[in-house]
């Protein structure tokens, strides 16, 4: 059984768990996926195991944190696969034609964050932390907090290998390529790094949690700043974090 297939085949079996959470979910989570302001689209497209494009819309599901599409874990035999692409794989069996999405806020990527519901009402964010391929994100939600300690105890999906938890594998990856960078060296008395991203046009402050890892391009477009103020009279924006 090629590798592709296998990731097929354990997404299967997870997604079917997942939908068994569904009998569960109460009847309120229908009725959310049908309050005003809820997100419908026609196209569907799943980037990874916690994101994906509904009609024109990026949205990063509410609650959850799944394996980075690059990310590899290891079994219980101590060999490698692909976590990340398996948790992608169970997303999809899940976000079937006639998903909706009631968003809850906008990250700082621009991406809608919101839960998202199949046509019964199954709350699918839930179903992917049921079906042991995402996490609970309580660094920003706590709703799903039960649910992964269910999917723990059970040994489901990623509880049954060696995961590296997704924002610590991020991390570590920001910090490989922060120490393969070559420092640059501020203006005098002009340390505020005016950064251009799909965000748009971001000021990092020394301090913040971008500031280290975001490098200025003059070529660009970007530029340092000397006080917030002459960033925000530039247009510029104050990153998040």
């Amino acid at each position: 059984m090629g590798e592709r297939t296998a990731i097929e085949v354990q997404a299967g079996g997870q997604a079917a768990k997942a939908r068994q959470f569904a009998s569960n979910t109460p009847p309120k989570a229908a009725q959310k996926s049908s309050q005003p302001g809820s997100i419908y689209g026609k196209k569907l497209r799943v980037v990874d195991g916690d994101t994906l494009v509904l009609g024109e819309v990026r949205i990063r599901l509410f609650g959850i944190d799944a394996p980075e599409l690059s990310q590899t874990c290891g079994d219980m035999q101590g060999a490698f696969w692909g976590c990340g692409a398996w948790s992608k794989a169970v997303l999809e069996r899940l976000a079937q034609p006639g998903l909706s999405c009631a968003p809850k806020d906008i990250d700082r990527y621009g991406r809608t964050v919101a839960v998202c519901y199949d046509p019964k009402g199954m709350d699918v964010n839930a179903a992917m932390v049921a079906a042991g391929a995402a996490y609970a994100y309580v660094k920003y939600a706590k709703d799903y907090v039960e649910t992964e300690q269910d999917a723990r105890a059970d040994g489901i999906g990623l509880w049954r290998a060696a995961v590296t938890p997704p924002a610590q594998f991020r991390a570590d990856k920001r910090a490989t390529q922060l120490a393969s960078m070559p420092v640059q060296t501020p203006p005098e008395g002009c340390a505020i790094k005016g950064n251009i991203s799909k965000s748009g046009k971001l000021y990092h402050l020394p301090g913040g949690r971008w500031y280290e890892g975001t490098r200025i391009s003059p070529a660009s477009g970007e530029r340092w700043f000397c006080s917030e103020g002459d960033a925000l009279a530039a247009g510029w924006r104050r990153a998040q974090g």
